[in-house]
């Protein structure tokens, strides 16, 4: 997907929410049929008669806008997990989501660390809280690309370090 960059579709999301619950037949790539609500949240997701067209509307916006990868990737990433269109995997096909799109433009993939969970869901309370900023999961986003990027620098540096003494 990344190579060819394709369009992130319904098709892709419902795809790659198919491999994170690979050993769940009954609830993979389809969205959730029940309500629900988020432990901790301050946002409520809506209703399963309106995730289709939920879905549909948040694509279209993702598609025609153009600001940064980082911002782009970042909004979409919260109003994907606002929407919680899955019964289960939402948080891991998200991140998924959002590494592929950053792959597609040629950046590393991040990695969200377990030690910095708090922080990361504190991005959603922000952006529920106010008025759907998300200034502060592009600060979180844009601080893994750099921290992966830096080590990559170092990877090729000290590559290069060895290939001189051989």
């Amino acid at each position: 997907m990344v190579k060819q960059k394709v369009l992130l579709s319904e098709k892709v999301i419902k795809d790659i929410h198919s491999l994170v619950l690979m050993d769940n037949r009954a609830d993979r790539g389809i969205y959730r049929r029940v309500p629900v609500t988020i432990m901790g949240a301050v946002h409520t997701p809506p209703q399963p008669y309106l995730l289709p067209t939920r879905m549909e509307q948040l694509i279209i916006k993702y598609q025609g806008c153009f600001s940064h990868v980082v911002e782009r990737v970042s909004q979409f990433h919260l109003e994907f997990e606002a929407i919680h269109p899955f019964i289960d995997g939402n948080g891991r096909t998200g991140r998924l989501l959002l590494n592929l799109e950053l792959m597609k433009e040629g950046y590393p993939p991040i990695n969200i660390k377990f030690s910095d969970r708090k922080r990361y869901y504190d991005c959603f309370t922000s952006y529920h809280i106010n008025g759907e900023d998300p200034s502060e999961m592009v600060s979180l986003v844009r601080e893994y690309l750099e921290e992966e990027l830096l080590r990559y620098i170092e990877i090729v540096r000290n590559a290069n370090e060895m290939s001189k003494f051989q």
